[in-house]
């Protein structure tokens, strides 16, 4: 574990936790990757390696077929396969997919201290809320956002401003948790405080945009916030 900016007195006193969901939470890589490579192959395409795909993941859903399909395809066939990709990936989006390890543990032991959890991510709400209801995750959670939940997505600050006032809490007693720059940026944009986690799909870029805190586990993160003198 490598904390950067953030002193216990700081940990301690955090109240809003805003986590990512894939990569973060749900190592859904497998699932996402298999549905690309069936809307490629519903078009006649030939499949992708799935480590490419897993460096698409991120930006939502309508990027992620976007990139996956390339500049030759305009916006009505890009549309077309995103209506495809969507019906393909609810229908299969819990067959590989679960919560990392320390996950459950992490999210039980902050609840139970008090703190306000929350998820932000740039997935379909839709799908983000039955994924974690599906693992059993859901009933942490204040609330579930989605990256067509708000008119902008992450790392726009909007979401995080939302669960802010929702939770009327101040802007340095929240957390940003997720596993790639997108996260990072989005709690710098906000003023939030960050933190990264070394497992994710997007981790490798965290070198570049450091957050203020990085973890190898949940767990870490739990044990440091719900921490006593």
């Amino acid at each position: 574990m490598k904390q950067v900016g953030l002193n216990p007195k700081v940990l301690r006193g955090l109240r809003v936790f805003i986590f990512d969901l894939d990569g973060t939470l749900i190592d859904s890589k497998l699932d996402l990757g298999l549905a690309v490579n069936a809307t490629r192959a519903h078009l006649q395409l030939g499949p992708l390696p799935q480590e490419q795909i897993y460096g698409y993941v991120g930006h939502g859903a309508p990027m992620l077929i976007r990139q996956a399909l390339g500049p030759e395809f305009d916006d009505a066939a890009v549309e077309a396969a995103l209506r495809f990709f969507l019906d393909y990936y609810r229908a299969h989006m819990l067959d590989n997919t679960v919560a990392y390890p320390g996950v459950r543990e992490a999210l039980a032991e902050l609840a139970a201290n008090g703190r306000a959890l929350t998820v932000l991510t740039n997935k379909p709400v839709r799908f983000s809320t039955e994924i974690l209801q599906g693992l059993g995750l859901a009933g942490y959670f204040r609330s579930i956002y989605g990256g067509n939940s708000f008119e902008k997505k992450k790392p726009n600050p909007f979401g995080v401003q939302v669960i802010l006032r929702e939770t009327g809490a101040d802007v340095r007693r929240a957390i940003v948790v997720g596993d790639s720059e997108i996260d990072v940026l989005t709690g710098r944009n906000a003023g939030t405080w960050t933190c990264g986690v070394t497992y994710g799909l997007g981790s490798d870029r965290l070198a570049e945009t450091p957050p203020d805190l990085l973890v190898d586990s949940l767990t870490e993160l739990s044990a440091l916030a719900c921490a006593t003198d």
